[in-house]
């Protein structure tokens, strides 16, 4: 009985921490809208602003936030999605 239940107990907790950990994916800074839209001139985040306002924008985020983007933009599949914004980007910061 009592390996029984240590047994479900075990296989309980293992159901658990495969949840939990499926559940936490990370998010990018690039696919966050409020931190993205300075950026763009549409609500679709398709067109990039002209280079002097996109300067404007990104030298109004903070260090920590640019490194982010910065390193984002190294990840081959976001840049993939956003290679325009990753160009501009790297041209700014890197």
């Amino acid at each position: 009985m009592t390996i029984k239940m240590l047994t479900m107990g075990a296989m309980a907790l293992a159901m658990m921490t495969g949840s939990a950990l499926a559940g936490s994916s990370t998010t990018s800074a690039l696919d966050d809208p409020a931190k993205m839209s300075p950026f763009f001139t549409d609500a679709g985040m398709k067109t990039l602003r002209s280079e002097a306002d996109f300067k404007t924008a990104w030298m109004s985020m903070k260090p920590d936030e640019q490194k982010a983007v910065l390193k984002d933009c190294g990840d081959t599949t976001l840049n993939k999605s956003h290679a325009d914004f990753c160009a501009m980007a790297k041209k700014m910061g890197g």
